[in-house]
């Protein structure tokens, strides 16, 4: 396989580029492209003496096409894997077919400025269209689907874990054991603890805005939205034990409902502490939250922008974060004419991956995913021309790649449902 050129460095970046140089003959040559070439610069340091993968660094501005078309250009990878800021995916978009590279990401495109006329228009006819009002969705990304096609190339959305590997299980279960799958229930449980106050797993800005939306939900062909936080179920998670989930917008949904036919509800829900939601409510209640920039002693400055700069890197959480996560899917639906329902799902422990590659198990869960979509890209087993995401190819070579590179997933029948 050619060169793979990844453009990040943070948490989720570190995860997916020690796992490429794990996997050097997939990935024999790679470059990492960051606005802060130091942090490529130690991370290659780290990293090099132990792996046969021939690691580049090198500086560039995510946010300028023209930056972007030149280093793609000059280091002439056969992808781009772009885990830098959900903010970025159309520029790096952009650039991919401007120099024929295929484009794999993590996350779907969000405005970071959401107060921009232009931006706004087209977002409030899609929440009056769809019924729907966060502010990250696929269609900005889907509009590209013909110019994808047209230039040949692949363009792989969400290889995370939710979105990513979620969708891989629900494809996989279709695939498997189901005839019709009905509905589908998305559990996220982080049964972690990291000591402070208060953290956020990933970026802070994305999670924080993430969190604090109204939530919805698919159901019967429509959208269905709830005030944030507003709908609350109790799970005893294997490996985890009992919690409160909360019912959150999640741009999966928006892909299956799409994908899946016959579909008839999705919903998608992500644990939380108390002390993580009042926190929360706090900082919400007094502005903390805003996207909108405010002048304060003489310059414009993003309330939520600054927060993220108070709170702890969650690339820094690795070493103190103790527990285990469980994400995983709860299908119903008919095989063979019978109802039957299915739990697939992934138990990672916080400690054994600090072990392995030095991160907490949020980046691990996203970080892997993003290796192994961007392995079947470029080894041509998920290759097409045209913007996909991961439930629209075959679900086996990637499930395998789950249990090789630390993440094993188990199949449960019957399991306890959501009400």
């Amino acid at each position: 396989m050619g060169r793979l050129l990844i453009i990040g460095c943070g948490g989720v970046a570190q995860v997916a580029i020690s796992k490429c140089c794990q996997n050097s003959d997939a990935f024999p040559e790679i470059m990492i492209a960051s606005r802060t070439v130091a942090k490529c610069d130690a991370l290659k340091e780290k990293l090099q003496p132990n792996t046969k993968t021939k690691i580049s660094t090198a500086q560039v501005d995510a946010d300028s096409v023209p930056q972007l078309v030149a280093l793609i250009q000059e280091y002439k990878p056969e992808a781009v894997l772009n885990v830098a800021l959900p903010y970025q995916d159309l520029t790096i978009m952009d650039a991919c077919l401007e120099t024929g590279v295929h484009y794999i990401d993590t996350a779907n495109y969000e405005a970071e400025n959401t107060d921009d006329p232009k931006w706004r228009a087209i977002y409030e006819e899609r929440c009056k269209r769809l019924g729907f009002t966060a502010y990250f969705d696929y269609s900005w990304q889907w509009a590209y689907e013909e110019k994808f096609k047209k230039a040949g190339l692949t363009a792989l959305l969400g290889t995370g874990f939710d979105p990513g590997v979620t969708s891989v299980f629900t494809a996989y279960a279709l695939k498997h054991y189901f005839d019709e799958i009905h509905t589908i229930d998305i559990l996220d449980c982080n049964g972690g603890d990291h000591g402070y106050p208060f953290a956020t797993n990933f970026n802070p800005e994305i999670n924080l805005r993430e969190v604090s939306a109204p939530g919805s939900y698919w159901e019967d062909g429509k959208w269905i939205e709830i005030p944030a936080m507003s709908i609350k179920r109790e799970y005893d998670f294997e490996g985890v034990g009992q919690k409160d989930m909360y019912l959150l917008h999640h741009e999966e949904i928006e892909a299956l409902a799409k994908n899946i036919p016959g579909v008839k509800r999705i919903r998608f829900f992500m644990t939380f502490g108390q002390s993580y939601l009042t926190h929360m409510k706090c900082l919400e209640n007094v502005g903390m939250l805003s996207t909108t920039p405010i002048e304060f002693e003489g310059q414009k400055i993003v309330p939520i922008q600054f927060l993220k700069a108070l709170l702890p890197d969650p690339a820094s959480l690795g070493p103190r974060t103790v527990g285990k996560t469980n994400i995983g899917c709860i299908f119903t639906g008919i095989k063979d004419g019978k109802e039957k329902s299915l739990y697939i799902y992934n138990i990672c422990d916080h400690q054994e991956c600090y072990r392995e590659v030095g991160s907490q198990a949020i980046s691990y869960t996203t970080g892997v995913p993003a290796m192994i979509g961007t392995m079947l890209v470029m080894n041509g087993k998920w290759q097409a021309p045209g913007v996909f995401t991961t439930d629209q190819f075959d679900p086996d070579p990637y499930m395998e790649a789950l249990n090789q590179y630390g993440l094993p997933w188990v199949v449960e029948e019957n399991p306890v449902l959501v009400e």
